[in-house]
């Protein structure tokens, strides 16, 4: 830990607030020791969450016995029984509005889809059911659910269970939509979306459900959320400023110490909160680093990538040194062969190349 304690107090990059919270980071987990998997994380949360309130209940396709398709609800059903941990036929469209019915009534539903892609079955439970209701009933009837699953490519499931839907359920007035990247931002956040009064879509993504993350003690404290709305700097930089959400992060954080290595220091920006997005986070940091590079794994029109573009270009242009650059996946339907599945979503070299080509330097 002194090692790390004296890099921080010893970098010139940061000011002193930022390095205060920079030590107060490396002291949590140098103490603390501990990882914790992404599917720990959410399945904790959720336990402790069942625990705290008896509102709370989990429903969806093999949530139950089964423990989860990918294991987030293990444990679950023995612990709080069937009525609370409710296995359902393959619909949807029935669960999704079911659920939304229970929430009506004050219960606080967490509705497991196996895939978002599987979401549009009940598209119209999420959208005119329950993200539109507080408004339609001049704030009368509160909707506290959470649809939360697996969303975006994971690999060679083909192009209809790899789809992203962060750009798709953003758009949605009524709906606050969490994208978490690691096992700090998945408990903090499905906590925060669970105690929440309005309808969350929370989008995980199953490549790293058994990834391992550095964890505080402060992290595994039962009260421990996360705001919903507040993007997190991951790593300091001065030169470039680069936007990611859920998996994309790690994809980040790679591209950045490549660039580091040519002397170019990237500041990452994990989004975590997709609606509301933290738009005074974003700009900030573009404002230091004068420079944008958005990332993610959807498509590109009408994408997070273009919202994020548009919100620097309305507050921040006149900071901007070099024009913005947006990577996202392909603007085609996911192909299935491996090769063609690699060429159709964002990799780490296309980062470097980005911020080389924002930092006018050769790509």
């Amino acid at each position: 830990m002194s090692w790390l304690v004296k890099q921080v107090v010893n970098s010139g990059r940061l000011h002193s607030a930022s390095r205060n919270r920079a030590l107060q980071l490396v002291r949590a987990y140098a103490t603390s020791g501990k990882t914790m998997t992404v599917r720990d994380a959410l399945n904790s949360a959720i336990d402790e969450e069942m625990g705290a309130d008896h509102r709370v209940f989990m429903m969806g396709e093999e949530v139950g016995e089964y423990q989860g398709a990918y294991k987030i609800t293990k444990g679950l059903l023995e612990k709080y029984g069937p009525e609370r941990v409710i296995d359902t036929p393959i619909t949807e469209a029935g669960f999704a509005g079911i659920g939304v019915g229970a929430a009506y009534k004050d219960l606080k539903p967490i509705i497991e889809f196996m895939t978002f892609n599987f979401s549009m079955q009940a598209i119209d439970h999420i959208i005119n059911s329950a993200a539109k209701s507080n408004y339609m009933s001049a704030g009368q009837i509160s909707v506290p659910i959470v649809f939360r699953g697996p969303n975006g490519a994971a690999a060679g499931v083909g192009a209809q269970h790899s789809q992203c839907y962060a750009a798709w359920y953003g758009s949605c007035p009524g709906l606050k939509v969490l994208a978490p990247y690691s096992a700090e931002d998945a408990r903090g956040l499905l906590k925060a979306a669970i105690r929440d009064p309005d309808p969350v879509v929370f989008l995980e993504n199953e490549i790293l459900y058994g990834e391992s993350f550095p964890i505080s003690d402060e992290v595994l404290d039962s009260n421990f959320t996360l705001p919903i709305g507040k993007a997190k700097i991951e790593r300091l930089g001065k030169d470039v400023t680069i936007t990611a959400f859920s998996k994309m992060v790690g994809y980040a954080l790679k591209a950045a110490d490549i660039l580091a290595e040519d002397g170019i220091s990237a500041e990452v920006v994990n989004l975590r909160s997709i609606r509301p997005l933290d738009r005074a986070t974003i700009n900030e940091s573009v404002r230091k680093t004068n420079r944008l590079v958005t990332l993610e794994e959807g498509f590109p029109q009408h994408g997070v990538g273009a919202e994020i573009c548009t919100s620097v270009v309305e507050d921040s242009f006149g900071y901007l040194d070099a024009p913005v650059e947006r990577i996202s996946g392909a603007d085609i339907p996911m192909p299935y062969a491996a090769n063609f599945e690699k060429m159709a979503v964002p990799q780490i070299e296309d980062i470097v190349r980005a911020a080389k080509r924002a930092c006018y330097r050769s790509a």
